[in-house]
């Protein structure tokens, strides 16, 4: 099966990326579509945080996404041995210790720290907060250098891309796998948009060696270390489809809850503020939907950069051997 036809994937972003790879070391002949350029500027996953944190999303997530949240962080392991795996801090307020509370009933494989063990994890939190949760099995990864460098593996097993290409999936033969996002909405009529946002701040004031989570009852915070001391600022999801751009009140509140988190965030340089819409269900689980030769991978939410590569084994596999995993494959 896996030698008689050629495999298209289309979107390139970080759930087709890893669908053309998986495929592509299969022994498949796979070819990559993009509508975009090769730095993805106008795609989710250039906004993404890059969070591989199963546990954490345990707090409300979907049981699919848990279970394929740590199969994927084996997978992201096996291909990019550098993978940062520091864990993930989760700390809060002293006002918001309920919200703490409840996230650490909500969660599991953590470990509860005191301000002693926060100051030996964050030294640069030393002092500020007095208990918190430490999630050791953890990590992340900067999609804006993981990107490319998944697609260079991909090359190097003869994958071939095609950027600057708006492909309809339906003009392609043989077996399809559309990854396009929203951009496949009129197929998928319960897909909506949720919109993240983002702002990128630069500070040689502060080091993190791992994602920290900042609990609030309103604006729930996560502040992502980045290489040459850059940090990603973003909060939860938001109800809506403008992705116009990040309003000023949104940008506020998100300087403001950085700010609490260590003063040094107020002197920050502001490189980048940014927005996407994250592809969902309204159940916010994954799915992938079969018709015929043609398969679907979308619904990723806000967990894009964890779920993509057990997503796209679980493809490869039902591609190359038809296996099944019904809990998030759907058939016409």
């Amino acid at each position: 099966m896996a030698d008689a036809f050629p495999v298209s994937v289309v979107g390139a972003g970080i759930a087709g990326t890893w669908t053309a790879l998986l495929l592509a070391e299969a022994g498949l002949s796979v070819d990559l579509y993009e509508r975009g350029d090769d730095t993805l500027a106008r795609a989710t996953s250039h906004w993404a945080g890059g969070m591989l944190a199963p546990d954490c999303e345990s707090d409300g997530a979907e049981p699919a996404v848990i279970r394929l949240g740590q199969r994927s962080i084996t997978l992201w392991r096996e291909h990019l041995a550098e993978t940062p795996m520091a864990g993930s801090l989760v700390v809060s307020h002293p006002r918001d210790r309920a919200d703490l509370a409840r996230f650490t009933r909500q969660t599991s494989g953590h470990e509860s720290v005191d301000a002693a063990r926060i100051a030996e994890l964050e030294p640069v939190l030393a002092g500020r907060f007095a208990s918190g949760l430490f999630f050791p099995d953890e990590g992340h990864v900067e999609p804006r250098i993981v990107l490319p460098a998944l697609r260079r593996q991909l090359q190097a097993r003869g994958g071939r891309i095609h950027f600057g290409q708006d492909v309809e999936p339906a003009t392609l033969g043989g077996t399809v796998v559309d990854c396009r996002g929203l951009g496949a909405r009129a197929a998928l009529p319960e897909l909506r948009g949720v919109k993240g946002e983002t702002v990128l701040v630069e500070t040689r004031e502060i080091a993190l060696h791992r994602p920290v989570r900042l609990i609030h009852p309103r604006w729930p915070l996560y502040v992502i270390p980045r290489a040459e001391g850059r940090f990603l600022i973003g909060a939860t999801s938001i109800e809506s489809e403008d992705a116009s751009g990040v309003s000023v009140r949104s940008a506020l509140e998100l300087m403001t809850a950085a700010y609490t988190l260590h003063p040094g965030f107020g002197e920050a340089r502001i490189v980048e503020i940014g927005t996407a819409l994250r592809p969902s269900f309204p159940d916010h689980a994954p799915r992938i939907e079969v018709d015929g030769a043609r398969i679907s991978v979308n619904g990723l939410y806000r967990h894009g950069f964890l779920l993509a590569p057990a997503l796209a084994e679980i493809v490869t596999d039902y591609v190359v051997s038809g296996r099944r995993d019904n809990e998030v494959m759907r058939w016409s």
